[in-house]
């Protein structure tokens, strides 16, 4: 986010400067004129409805008839529509609550939901937004009321100002008003209207001014008033009192640029919006957390503490309105042949009417989450302000699930709405998955100085414009070639940080140091993967929104161009994410695993990885087994601090036999590999996976095979020579091995899971290991696809309450947050191994959309939103487990699906 001081939004007004209605505007008025007439010509009218008075920034009263179950948003309209007022978006309705603080009038609450007694309390108009430069807000009447803001804050203390710089100010005011100085008419007028606390003392000096004010217009009178206020330090400044860390008082106040930190009067800090990444509270903490490069990743939470929970609120919720207005407020222009997806808010907490479609079809295709979302509101009800994802208010997910029940009835949705809800929640966890590279792991090579100046660069201008794209996305926005062309950089990315990283202690030491950070939730090098997928997850959903749109949809034919842009990029990059995605899962296993060099050489494939029993002289022992294009390796888990894998066995697949052996061995699913110096006795976990296991290792075999002969050297260029395998561990090459054990391979046996604390665990290695299961690139690339973001309601076996949980779904693994605006995940819970069904009656479970996960005695279940959101759910879930029919066929119907088969 660039810096945007010295900028605002211009507002385009319809009509000339005052307007050819009817205008109140005092300042084009006669002297000693007022608004009063017109305010009292409204006056208290007697039907059934609310009483409500309203005070104008000329201190005039009026009063408005509402209904009594109007939102605030109804009272607003009147006021501005009544006042003739067109720049509204920078006034508001601000009253007193029961703790006497000036509180603003909430446009998506009904009024007496916010107001203990309406009728009794005076609501006063406001500026609630204050530019930098309020001198050029188009309307002469907007300047106006302005420059009364001004008179008022003078009044009340609020602009604070040495005496001089007050009466020139107030000087300015009388010109307004009463037009040029008379002596006897600057005293009357100065005896009955207070300007200034100190007016009395300065009254001779206001008068000196006010005579060297002659001519001056009512309009430019405002305007010199502005140009002196906008310069004050206080202009537009609302203390908030609060303390530090420390104990010492403060006042935190928000502006344009962003957030102010006063001690006394004086402002000892600003917090540009640029630098914050989420603005928070926690009961009376009010809590801001920066960007890790302003004072490093480990000093980057701010903590104040306020008076109480509600004072907390009040100035959180003026933060969201305030970074909305100044921050958000511009949309990009309508083009012709894009969609508009109209997304909810941040909060997730959604009402919108049962008639209102989520596509525009005169509008871009618009996928902005992370910091501009369409609010969908109530039928007749105006939109509610803007709110952005890095300001949250923490803990307030919670919901009762009868609001959510009801909720759903009241607003039943077109499947349309869920799938482009899909966009927004999947945009949400990608554009954090960008901030791991662009943000935090940038912030750790700058610290450290690690990384040469060359592959900085090539990292970060390489990455930084996807990130910048995303971060309001608009699919023309950039043209197609240059977008694809950022994306074609990531192979010497990769190639180039895995060259560095080995050639440079430091640089390896920051690499491996940073995977151990919470944010880096995967290995690191999966993230840089992430802008070619989410392509293709854009080309699913819109897949999947063209087939349901009927051709005769409006917006059919608009997602159907928005597709085909999608899927020609996509065809373009299909061939460089299936090498990436290898390259990526190659360099991954070669820092889990000790006792191979070269892993990743040109040329290699990876094709399976997974847990096999192996036959020893002391039994059967778990061992991790990893198959490539050329050849089989077997490890073993150590008991170490870096959680690898230790290679206790190489075999080419040149010249290998593998055969069935269940009968010779009397161990069931049991297998035997004949490879040319060595033979191997294994066990599956189950006839599912020895199956797979025995597929996969006869094509590459046969593969292999076929290369070797097609090429004219012993060596093709496309297979990697590899070096003799070690001589077996015991017996000759035509016998079974039974190599020994150390004790840390037997005790590493019988490792829990549970008992891991090593942040890697949750990598499919670590996984297959504890589980006794298989994976193959095949679902590794489906998995990458099938990715999926969202709150969803979670429930224990033996708990009564559902929890609220912001849920990603990526790598086999669920990864659980409190909210979608943190930074890392609070717990994940990997799938492999765990089955996934519809509750059963015992479960008691009596509620819709439901989802059950279980692997052993552990249960879990899942609420999801919708019909269509409980599917995807389901869909990826299942998906992720076999790219083959072959587990349906084994599981009977009915029954539940098992995930990468037990």
């Amino acid at each position: 986010m660039g810096e945007i001081e010295g900028s605002y939004r211009v507002l385009q007004t319809p009509g000339t400067r005052l307007g050819a209605q009817f205008n109140a505007g005092i300042s084009t008025l006669e002297p000693g004129q007022s608004l009063s007439g017109n305010m009292v010509s409204g006056s208290k009218s007697h039907g059934r409805g609310l009483q409500i008075r309203v005070q104008g920034l000329d201190d005039s009263q009026e009063f408005f008839d509402m209904d009594p179950k109007a939102f605030g948003q109804a009272l607003l309209s009147e006021v501005f529509h009544r006042g003739n007022l067109i720049e509204s978006d920078y006034f508001g309705l601000e009253f007193q609550n029961m703790q006497m603080n000036w509180v603003w009038l909430e446009p998506t609450k009904p009024i007496v939901k916010q107001v203990r007694r309406p009728a009794n309390t005076l609501f006063r108009l406001s500026v609630k937004f204050f530019p930098p430069d309020p001198g050029q807000l188009q309307e002469e009447y907007t300047r106006y009321l302005f420059s009364l803001q001004m008179k008022r804050d003078l009044m009340e203390g609020r602009l604070i100002c040495t005496e001089n710089t007050g009466a020139l100010l107030a000087s300015h005011l009388v010109q307004s008003e009463i037009g040029d100085y008379d002596d006897v008419a600057d005293r009357d007028f100065l005896r009955m209207n207070k300007l200034l606390p100190y007016q009395e003392k300065v009254q001779e000096r206001i008068m000196e001014l006010h005579r060297r004010h002659l001519g001056q217009t009512p309009a430019e009178s405002d305007f010199q008033i502005l140009e002196i206020a906008r310069k004050l330090e206080m202009y537009g400044v609302r203390f908030h009192p609060a303390a530090d860390r420390e104990g010492t008082k403060i006042n935190l106040a928000v502006a344009h640029m962003g957030l102010q930190v006063f001690q006394g009067n004086t402002k000892i800090n600003t917090f540009n919006w640029s630098k914050i990444r989420k603005l928070s509270f926690k009961r009376k903490r009010f809590l801001i957390k920066l960007h890790p490069e302003v004072h490093g990743p480990h000093q980057d939470t701010l903590e104040f503490m306020m008076a109480s929970r509600d004072q907390c609120k009040i100035f959180w919720k003026i933060c969201v309105e305030y970074h909305s207005f100044f921050r958000l407020f511009d949309q990009p222009q309508p083009k012709s042949k894009f969609i508009n997806l109209c997304f909810p808010s941040s909060t997730d907490s959604v009402v919108d009417s049962p008639q209102l479609s989520p596509f525009n079809s005169k509008g871009p295709l618009c996928l902005s989450p992370s910091f501009q979302m369409s609010t969908l509101s109530l039928p007749g009800q105006a939109p509610s302000p803007l709110q952005s994802p890095i300001l949250s208010e923490v803990g307030s997910n919670a919901r009762l699930e009868e609001e959510e029940e009801g909720r759903r009835k009241r607003y039943p949705t077109d499947k349309a709405y869920f799938i482009a809800k899909e966009i927004l929640t999947t945009e949400r966890t990608y554009l954090k998955d960008l901030e791991v590279i662009t943000v935090w792991f940038r912030s750790a090579v700058i610290k450290e100085n690690a990384m040469p100046e060359g592959l900085m660069t090539l990292l970060f201008s390489n990455i930084d414009p996807i990130y910048e794209f995303h971060r309001a996305l608009e699919l023309e926005k950039s043209p197609p070639s240059e977008f694809t062309s950022y994306l074609q950089k990531h192979d010497e990315v990769l190639t180039e940080l895995e060259k560095a990283s080995k050639r440079l202690k430091k640089l390896e030491t920051v690499y491996k140091e940073f995977e151990l950070q919470k944010v880096c939730y995967l290995p690191l090098n999966t993230f840089l993967l992430k802008p070619i997928q989410r392509l293709m997850h854009y080309k699913l959903i819109l897949e999947r929104l063209c087939k349901h749109y009927s051709p005769a949809h409006r917006d059919h034919d608009d997602c159907k161009e928005a597709l085909k842009e999608v899927a020609e990029i996509a065809t373009q990059l299909q061939s460089s994410l299936i090498r990436l995605e290898n390259f990526q899962k190659l360099t991954e296993l070669q820092r889990d695993l000790i006792g191979i060099e070269n892993l990743t050489a040109p040329g290699r494939e990876f094709i399976r990885e997974g847990c096999l029993y192996k036959l020893t002289k002391k039994g059967l022992q778990q061992r991790m087994f990893f198959l490539f294009s050329d050849m089989l390796l077997y490890t073993s888990k150590g008991v170490t601090a870096t959680n690898q894998f230790k290679v206790h066995g190489q075999l080419p697949l040149h010249g290998m036999i593998v055969e069935e052996s269940e009968n010779e061995w009397s161990v069931p699913h049991c297998f035997t590999i004949y490879s040319a110096q060595r033979t191997i006795v294994v066990a599956a976990s189950s006839k599912v996976e020895m199956g797979k296991w025995i597929e996969d290792l006869n094509l590459a075999i046969d593969m292999a095979k076929k290369s070797q002969e097609k090429s004219i050297n012993p060596c093709p260029p496309h297979i990697l020579p590899v070096p003799p395998p070690p001589p077996p561990l015991s017996g000759s090459s035509d016998e079974v091995s039974l190599e020994q054990e150390s004790e840390d391979d037997m005790n590493s046996s019988r490792t829990s899971l549970d008992k891991q604390t090593h942040h890697r665990a949750n990598t499919t290695m670590h996984v297959c290991w504890h589980r006794n299961t298989s994976v193959s690139m095949s679902d590794h690339s489906l998995a990458v696809e099938n990715q999926l973001s969202g709150y969803l309601l979670r429930k224990f076996k033996n708990s009564n309450g559902w929890q609220k949980l912001w849920v990603v779904f990526t790598n086999f693994c669920l990864f659980f947050y409190k909210t979608h605006q943190d930074d890392f995940p609070l717990a994940s819970l990997p799938l492999l191994g765990y089955t996934v069904s519809t509750p059963e009656e015992s479960d008691s479970i009596h509620k819709e959309y439901v989802f059950k996960l279980q692997f052993k005695s552990h249960v879990y279940f899942f609420r999801a939103e919708s019909e269509y959101t409980f599917e995807r759910w389901m869909e990826v879930i299942k998906s992720a487990a076999s790219t083959t029919g072959r587990m349906s066929m084994l599981i009977p119907k009915g029954g539940p699906v098992e995930i990468n088969g037990k």
